[in-house]
């Protein structure tokens, strides 16, 4: 009887035992599913992918607009934690000024940077900001740009679905050719000079007595080559960049132009941001175009010293021989500026 009993309790403990350990493996197999359901619910959520916008240059890699464009990217990136990515595209990849315009305004191409000659086709107002001579200095010409006035005109292209961002430095123009030293407006006279296809700009030229000749910026050197052009008008990182001094050897500093660089986004593009990543872009453009008029001023400077190096002829002129570029284009103003002499009284009294 004894020895009955003891088997049942054998028996009893064996039973309690199994049902215990049977548990235990329920609740760590319950706990090993929750565990494994988890990880498969978080494996399965994938990282948000950037937006990938795209931005246009005519110029080459290390000119300084296109050093700006850079930062700009590489401040958008790093400021939305890599959200938004901007992919330049430098030396007219994805065409020329004109170009590219037109396709920032179809939303192919999301940036831009560009002079804003090419904008007169748009919007003539902008031949105010060109007019000959309109500025005293380039700290009066940034405090134009960076001001009320400059702010109006980043939207005049807003009907177009576009928003001008922010202004590039592009120094300014100054008259170089092949032929001869220019010191006064008859030492252009006959020159066959490249202008880009703005009415201002042909109208300069020919008031100072030379022959306006249109083209795309990429058939200047072999133009001046060939002899099809005499010489054109630009900014000593231009000359420089370019190879144009190997051709046209013969730079006067008459800076009768001032033109401004602007930075443009399709709104639409800007659209698909959320509203903190566009204030982030806005922010992103003005603080680069600071750091971009800094690689501007570098760069002039090594220009400069290159092309004295090289033996070109860098002729200055003073205030009397500068004098006498101004009176000739001087009817410049009331024929491209008569509906907006306000604004050039504007510019004129900003100090």
């Amino acid at each position: 009887m004894e020895n009955l009993m003891k088997r049942v309790q054998r028996v009893l403990i064996g039973v309690i035992a199994f049902f215990a350990a049977a548990s235990m493996v329920s609740c760590g197999k319950e706990k090993a599913e929750t565990k494994s359901d988890n990880v498969s619910v978080n494996d399965a959520v994938e990282p948000v992918k950037p937006v990938v916008l795209r931005m246009a240059d005519n110029h080459a890699e290390d000119y300084p607009t296109v050093m700006g464009d850079k930062y700009f990217a590489k401040l958008v990136e790093e400021r939305t934690d890599g959200r938004v990515k901007i992919e330049v595209y430098h030396g007219g990849q994805l065409g020329d000024e004109p170009t590219t315009i037109e396709q920032v305004s179809a939303g192919v191409i999301d940036f831009v940077r560009v002079s804003i000659s090419p904008l007169t086709q748009i919007n003539d107002k902008y031949n105010v900001l060109m007019l000959p001579y309109l500025y005293k200095d380039r700290s009066q010409y940034f405090k134009v740009l960076d001001g009320p006035v400059g702010d109006e005109f980043l939207k005049l292209i807003n009907s177009r679905n576009m928003e001008g961002l922010c202004w590039f430095d592009s120094g300014s123009r100054n008259f170089y050719n092949s032929k001869r030293a220019v010191k006064t407006p008859d030492d252009l006279k006959g020159l066959k000079i490249r202008v880009q296809k703005s009415e201002l700009m042909m109208g300069l030229v020919e008031a100072v007595g030379a022959s306006p000749t249109p083209m795309s910026f990429g058939e200047v050197y072999s133009a001046l080559q060939t002899g099809v052009i005499d010489g054109a008008e630009n900014n000593f990182p231009s000359y420089d960049s370019t190879s144009h001094y190997e051709a046209a050897k013969y730079f006067t500093i008459d800076e009768h132009t001032r033109v401004p660089e602007m930075v443009i986004v399709n709104l639409d593009s800007l659209k698909k941001l959320s509203e903190k990543d566009q204030k982030t872009v806005r922010e992103a453009a003005k603080e680069a175009a600071k750091k971009q008029r800094e690689y501007w001023l570098a760069r002039v400077e090594q220009s400069r010293r290159k092309m004295a190096d090289a033996g070109n002829i860098i002729t200055g002129l003073s205030a009397e021989e500068k004098k006498a570029f101004q009176d000739k284009v001087y009817p410049l103003y009331k024929k491209f500026a008569g509906n907006y002499m306000n604004v050039v009284d504007k510019i004129l009294a900003t100090r």
